[in-house]
């Protein structure tokens, strides 16, 4: 068997055990997003920022990797998280991506700054990822148009085990993301966790014209007959598949391509 192909093999039975739901036929049909938080110090910002608009993002697009997005939110206790998301095609894409970079001159020229900082004043703390498969009612991402302005928001609902995590999934392809397209809840991914923290546990992420519209979204989802039906049925009721539920208002950089 060929590397790429048992990359991707490996992958897609990754994804299967770790959400519960049944690998997807047909291999790259399913986009997979890695998902990073930087936590730093706010004064440390300029210089992640300087990398990740001036060495990462360039050097993904160069790669044929992306669209890929930068987010931030209000620092909170004296520390700042930047958010960023990278679209890969497949698997073989994650893996190969850091070589890649370091074999890339015009990345490790402008990286120069950020790779060369001192272990004594590091840029960031630590940085947590994920890897994300996207759902099948959702395979590759949607992106939003990058010229205007924009909120996102990104959630995570953690599940108690991985039937609970995959009954909402279930939840969401069967008739929960059609609710959320016709009351302005705008998908750009949804994703099950396949690496990282939290699992098991469904990623997504939303896009807003700003906060006002955000929270008209909601308010008329909340209220909407077809969604109280569907949180009334008691196998998707949430105290029975969802455990936890983290909600960020994002921001995205000038640079950013979601």
């Amino acid at each position: 068997m060929e590397r790429r192909t048992f990359v991707g093999a490996s992958v897609a039975t990754l994804c299967s055990a770790a959400t519960g739901l049944p690998a997807d036929p047909k291999p790259g049909a399913r986009e997979l997003y890695e998902l990073r938080t930087y936590t730093l110090k706010p004064a440390k910002l300029p210089l992640l920022d300087e990398y990740l608009g001036k060495a990462f993002v360039p050097a993904a697009k160069r790669l044929g990797v992306g669209p890929v997005g930068v987010f931030t939110e209000p620092p909170e206790k004296e520390l700042a998280r930047v958010y960023l998301l990278v679209v890969h095609p497949d698997a073989e894409s994650v893996v190969t991506l850091p070589g890649k970079l370091a074999a890339d001159e015009a990345y490790m020229k402008a990286a120069a700054t950020y790779l060369g900082a001192k272990a004594d004043e590091p840029v960031y703390q630590r940085i947590e990822s994920s890897l994300l498969a996207a759902i099948a009612g959702l395979p590759r991402l949607e992106k939003p148009d990058t010229s205007k302005p924009r909120l996102l928001n990104l959630r995570v609902y953690e599940s108690h085990n991985e039937r609970a995590a995959a009954k909402k999934v279930e939840m969401f392809e069967k008739a929960e993301l059609a609710i959320f397209r016709r009351v302005g809840l705008t998908p750009v991914f949804f994703a099950s966790a396949v690496v990282g923290p939290a699992m098991p546990n469904l990623t997504y992420m939303l896009a807003f014209p700003d906060e006002a519209g955000r929270k008209a979204a909601w308010d008329k989802f909340r209220a909407d007959p077809e969604w109280l039906k569907l949180k009334a049925v008691p196998e998707y009721a949430d105290k029975e598949i969802v455990s936890k539920i983290t909600n960020k208002v994002l921001t995205p950089t000038a640079y950013s391509e979601i």
